[in-house]
């Protein structure tokens, strides 16, 4: 089986600059980052290659869930390299909490481009050194990470209408 590749693009009514920064500033990144319904508890970027971006975050239920990413390529304005995983508060990769057969680590590349003084930003993920089993779950996870990914999305296109460059 061949890696399956999640893709989602998406176009917001503001500057490039300004979608830089408040996708690589901490400070910006626990007013929008996440699943929509979650609350951010705490988080510590170091957004650089060989970085990480450590956070913490609680669902309505009460569940604090932590996840990493780790930045491999950073070229500013343009693309973010990663893998990301679940992780405990130490910052050690576990398992998903939802579903073993989830893949340890992703690999994503998130791009970003300006026309018009509109920015699009592209996401694309796959498994990252994952067993056959890991990619099939994946997959059969698109429509699940689409809707996730789209209320993260919506919530920074929210953000971005209250924020501007300095």
């Amino acid at each position: 089986m061949s890696d399956p590749v999640f893709t989602l693009t998406r176009s917001f009514d503001a500057p490039l600059a300004l979608v830089w920064k408040v996708y690589s500033e901490a400070e910006h990144l626990a007013k929008w980052w996440g699943p929509k319904g979650f609350a951010w508890v705490s988080g510590e970027l170091d957004f650089r290659p060989g970085g990480r971006f450590h956070y913490c975050m609680r669902a309505p239920t009460g569940h604090e869930m932590w996840g990493k990413f780790d930045y491999r390529e950073i070229v500013p304005m343009r693309k973010v390299v990663f893998t990301n995983s679940f992780s405990n508060a130490a910052g050690d990769t576990v398992r998903a909490p939802f579903a073993a057969s989830f893949p340890l680590e992703v690999l994503n590349e998130v791009t970003f481009s300006e026309a018009g003084g509109r920015t699009t930003l592209s996401m694309r993920g796959t498994p990252f050194e994952a067993s056959e089993d890991e990619r099939a779950f994946f997959a059969s996870m698109f429509p699940s990470m689409n809707q996730g990914f789209t209320g993260t999305l919506d919530q920074l296109d929210a953000y971005l209408k209250t924020v501007s460059v300095p």
